[in-house]
């Protein structure tokens, strides 16, 4: 099994940044796929980036695309989202998921994720 723990959410400004860390255990990030996904209340999950690092293979939801980047450390066992020109509407809990699968498209469904972390707020207000 797959172990996440987010960090890195908070309050912030519009059109600032932030970066949120998802630290794996269990198994190594260069096996798994790892996606981060949002969800405000009252909306669907959403998803938001995804990487595999053995290809770095990445993925961007289209409402994050060109504003935020995604990363790994192999080392500490980590996947990083940063993210740049943040709006109001950026707000909500962000989720990292995990998933065994490492074959074909990189996934971006949250039913195709099998571990997912206990997530972290994101609040972006004037």
């Amino acid at each position: 099994q797959v172990q996440l723990v987010e960090s890195g959410g908070g309050s912030v400004q519009p059109g600032d940044s932030l970066g949120l860390s998802c630290a794996a255990s269990g198994r190594s990030i260069d096996s798994i796929t790892v996606g981060w996904f949002r969800q405000a209340p009252g909306k669907e999950r959403e998803f938001v980036a995804g990487m595999r690092w053995r290809t770095r293979s990445t993925r961007f939801g289209n409402s994050v695309k060109g504003r935020l980047t995604i990363s790994g450390d192999n080392a500490k066992n980590t996947v990083f989202l940063q993210m740049n020109s943040l709006r109001p509407e950026d707000t909500a809990v962000y989720y990292c998921a995990a998933s065994l699968s490492y074959s074909g498209i990189l996934m971006t469904s949250a039913g195709s994720y099998d571990y997912w972390g206990q997530g972290t707020q994101v609040n972006v207000s004037s």
